[in-house]
């Protein structure tokens, strides 16, 4: 993913208690009403629990992808050394069986560099597909996406940034979800590809060049999937969620993500993709309209840091995150009709609720020693705010806008 300023950084731009009110309530200070008693949070009602399933992916599965894909011999993946991972991916889509997806029955698809002087074209980097061919005449060249990039920051002022949860994390669900399809006994009646795309920490270049040079027409595409850091949670908080974002551009997802449940431990968060923006893979999808969905658990401490190692991801997270993924994989590629794009998005009140329990656990977790007067105040209102939303159970047009300023200062440490 792109870098960007913690959360914490975000704060200390704010230079003053007047525009932290006017940036959460669209007031400045004089035109403020006088509180004359603490604001008391509602009661929240809560949505009906999830379908529980146990994942057909294991932590024992996943970890190995991460353990060699993040180990100090691949020196962050960039470079000659996003050529070993390519091949590395590369060898278990062959070993599993699944067909190369490119042209000229090739695993790999070049990304042009820029030509020498002498007119040479050079090879920037390698995107690595296969795919397994749909049973169902009528449905076999609808095609299904499931994708992770694989290339990393590389070595840096002589320091390896190994990427064990940027995203070598998003691979080891790429290939156990190759994996497990591959194995099914009954193939998916729809085409299902598998990518890792490089360049990804180049302004998203692969998945950019993929979608300029796709191996079918982009219209054949029913559903894209990304995941990019998987492994942790958000400010390491004691938060077992998966952010899912991009349902609400295409509705028949949200009817997924409830039909599929969630495997147990895990629950679901669904955002809106304009809370963050384009962080990864997806936006190339996006701005095609392609119906699509992305996974991530949140930036955490160690984002774009030489800390980001093997030994500090979450497995058991990551291999239920997998099985989620092939769940829903497995949903669509078998339905009889598949999510359509629209550019008509409804009010997500999961998106409060999400944000309700950051705030909340931000202030359990870190208490009023570890917060400032300013985030205390920032998270406080937060959480009684989307409390009042969700007790209401509807959320007008400007509360919708304060939501997106304060995700942007709270989620942008997310993702």
């Amino acid at each position: 993913m792109s870098l960007v300023p913690s959360w914490r950084r975000h704060f200390a731009i704010l230079v003053g208690l007047p525009l932290v009110v006017t940036l959460l309530t669209g007031r400045t200070l004089a035109e403020m009403p006088q509180a004359t008693s603490a604001v008391q949070t509602p009661a929240i009602e809560q949505p009906a629990p999830p379908v529980q399933f146990e994942s057909a992916v294991l932590a024992s599965d996943v970890r190995p992808h991460v353990e060699y894909l993040a180990s100090p011999e691949l020196k962050g993946r960039s470079g000659p050394n996003a050529r070993i991972a390519a091949e590395y991916i590369q060898q278990r889509f062959e070993r599993w069986g699944l067909k190369p997806l490119f042209p000229g029955d090739n695993y790999f698809q070049e990304i042009p560099g820029a030509r020498s002087e002498e007119g040479a074209k050079s090879i920037a980097g390698r995107n690595v597909g296969a795919w397994i061919e749909g049973s169902d005449p009528a449905l076999r060249d609808e095609v299904l996406i499931i994708s992770a990039h694989y290339d990393h920051l590389g070595v840096r002022g002589g320091r390896i940034y190994r990427g064990a949860d940027d995203n070598a994390s998003g691979v080891a669900m790429l290939l156990e979800v190759a994996r497990c399809t591959a194995a099914a006994a009954v193939k998916p009646r729809r085409s299902i590809a598998f990518i890792g795309f490089d360049l990804e920490e180049r302004m998203l270049w692969g998945s950019r060049w993929f979608v300029a040079h796709p191996p079918w027409p982009l219209a054949q595409i029913k559903l894209f999937i990304t995941a990019d850091m998987i492994g942790r949670s958000l400010g390491d908080l004691p938060l077992p969620v998966v952010f899912v974002l991009g349902s609400e551009h295409a509705p028949r997802l949200k009817d997924v993500l409830s039909r599929v449940g969630t495997p147990h431990g895990l629950e679901v968060a669904r955002l809106g993709i304009d809370l963050i923006g384009t962080r990864s893979d997806y936006g190339p999808f996006r701005d095609a309209s392609i119906p699509f969905l992305f996974f991530s658990t949140g930036q955490h401490p160690d984002y774009h840091t030489p800390q980001d190692i093997p030994e500090r991801i979450d497995y058991a997270r990551v291999a239920k995150i997998s099985g989620l993924v092939h769940a829903i994989c497995d949903d669509v590629a078998n339905a009889d009709e598949t999510p359509e794009w629209t550019d008509d998005v409804a009010t997500n009140l999961d998106e409060a609720r999400a944000l309700n329990r950051i705030a909340t656990l931000m202030l359990q977790s870190r208490g009023s020693e570890g917060l400032s007067d300013v985030q205390q105040l920032l998270l406080s209102h937060t959480k009684n705010r989307t409390a009042q939303i969700i007790e209401r159970g509807s959320m007008s047009p400007l509360e919708r806008t304060w939501l997106v300023r304060v995700s942007q200062l709270m989620l942008l440490s997310v993702f």
